[in-house]
């Protein structure tokens, strides 16, 4: 199986986008993995949030095969703790699905063609971040799972 992160648009922050680079190679020696951007919609500042939402979730959707297990990164998800999270992908890679995608949205969320079509919604916290600082969370939270997998000790508890 492969872990693939999908976000919406490009960072505007180099230290995000380095910070990405640096867990996307340590995850390489876990999992394959794999990064795709989803470019941000034309004409997105003429559109509503709700008319943004559909195209992004339209874009998405056409990527999306039909057994990729899709997961949400959406403040209203399920929390787990590191370890917990560590155990949902040690769950996950056992799967039969090829791909195990997680989706960052937009500033305004998710369709609601997205929510119907997700296999499972997480959230990193109840407290609400960028999406483009969900990205470098995200990647950091992934590698330290992959290594309380190993037994490794980057995670202390």
């Amino acid at each position: 199986m492969k872990a693939e992160l999908w976000y919406i648009g490009k960072t505007a922050f180099s230290y995000l986008d380095e910070g990405m680079a640096i867990y996307e190679k340590r995850l390489g020696h876990y999992l394959s993995y794999a990064g795709m951007l989803i470019p941000d919609v034309k004409n997105a500042g003429s559109l509503n949030p709700d008319q943004l939402k559909q195209k992004e979730g339209e874009a998405v959707l056409s990527k999306l095969k039909k057994d990729d297990y899709l997961v949400l990164l959406d403040e209203r998800g399920k929390q787990l703790t590191s370890v917990e999270f560590s155990a949902f992908m040690e769950q996950r890679l056992q799967m039969g699905a090829r791909r195990l995608v997680f989706l960052i949205g937009g500033a305004y969320g998710f369709s609601e063609e997205l929510y119907q079509r997700a296999d499972q919604k997480l959230s990193l916290s109840k407290m609400t971040f960028s999406h483009q600082m969900v990205r470098l969370f995200f990647l950091e939270q992934l590698y330290r799972a992959m290594t309380i997998l190993r037994g490794e000790g980057y995670h202390n508890e």
